[in-house]
């Protein structure tokens, strides 16, 4: 496979390509062993047959247009819970970085998480709700946003630790083992769930929309404390992003079967027996997911609206862009 080398000529920003587009296939040639090594990598079963052809590649290929410049670019990547944001990611760095000389690195929201300590002193000012990871208000945004300085300000020598979360543990690993980048990259990849969304008026604020809300926040005092969270720094972080690529699944059932779908998968690759045995059950994942219903309805409903791009994920898994600039 040889290295795909484009011409000055696609260095601009072009029309979306098409994945029948010649550059689309010189690229295809060249990138799908690595992309399958990541797909076996992370065990990634049932990948539809033209996903690399069809949605990675036209879409690397439209990022590599992007002219060269000083600052990365700031892709985000948004969809609910296990609609395949970080998997994305991964993939399309990987065309990138090794098949297009654009440096590329991500980071997920998952991995900027508040510690224990944190979010208990906040649960015992606000709400016990508020321990538990996930929602706007659970999160370090200034953890991110210093990643996204420091890796802006590199140079081809910089290293630079990249923050890491152990799910099964609910806090991060220690920092001596965060993976690290080495220079500078062109883009800056960065996952979310609610990446981009804006806070809902609290004008006709909805009763309680599951069995979570209704046992333990009857009176919303929560999901209006998060809501509220998601007007302060999220902002200020959401308003850096370059471009805005959601992930559009169905509905909310699919959202919990995604998200049971990806707790298998990381069981997968868990060898460690201690961290196994904190795997959720599916009746636990179901209700860690009840966390983030109110803000998904918005998000699956919304932001189709204000995204750059949009993917659209059937029932069936099946990928498709629905939205392209």
């Amino acid at each position: 496979m040889g290295h795909f080398k484009p011409t000055q000529e696609t260095k601009r920003i072009m029309t979306f390509p098409s994945s029948n587009d010649q550059l689309c296939k010189d690229l295809l040639d060249s990138s799908i062993l690595d992309l399958e090594k990541i797909s076996n990598h992370y065990k990634i079963e049932d990948l539809q047959s033209n996903f690399y052809k069809d949605i990675i590649i036209p879409i690397s290929l439209h990022f590599d247009s992007f002219p060269k410049r000083n600052e990365p670019y700031l892709i985000c990547l948004t969809g609910g819970q296990g609609s395949g944001k970080t998997t994305m990611s991964y993939f399309i760095q990987e065309v990138l970085s090794k098949h297009c000389d654009r440096p590329s690195m991500g980071f997920s929201i998952d991995d900027i998480y508040k510690s224990q300590e944190e979010r208990k002193k906040i649960s015992e000012e606000v709400h016990p709700l508020c321990y538990v990871r996930g929602v706007p208000g659970t999160h370090d945004v200034g953890m991110g946003m210093d990643l996204i300085k420091q890796l802006s300000e590199a140079n081809i020598d910089s290293v630079i630790k990249i923050p890491s979360f152990c799910k099964p543990e609910d806090k991060h690993y220690p920092e001596r083992d965060w993976p690290t980048y080495k220079g500078k990259p062109d883009f800056i990849f960065f996952d979310a769930w609610c990446g981009g969304a804006k806070p809902i008026s609290e004008e006709n604020w909805l009763s309680p929309m599951n069995d979570l809300e209704r046992e333990e926040d009857p009176e919303g005092v929560w999901s209006k404390w998060s809501n509220r969270e998601l007007k302060k720094d999220y902002q200020e972080l959401f308003d850096r992003f370059d471009l805005l690529l959601m992930i559009k699944v169905p509905n909310m059932e699919f959202v919990y079967k995604s998200r049971w779908i990806q707790e298998q998968t990381l069981a997968k690759t868990i060898k460690d027996p201690v961290l196994m045995e904190k795997i959720m059950t599916k009746e636990e994942v179901y209700r860690f997911v009840m966390h983030y219903e109110r803000l998904t309805h918005y998000i699956l409903e919304e932001m189709p609206k204000f995204s750059d791009i949009v993917l659209e994920r059937d029932d069936q898994f099946i990928f498709s862009i629905t939205k392209a600039p």
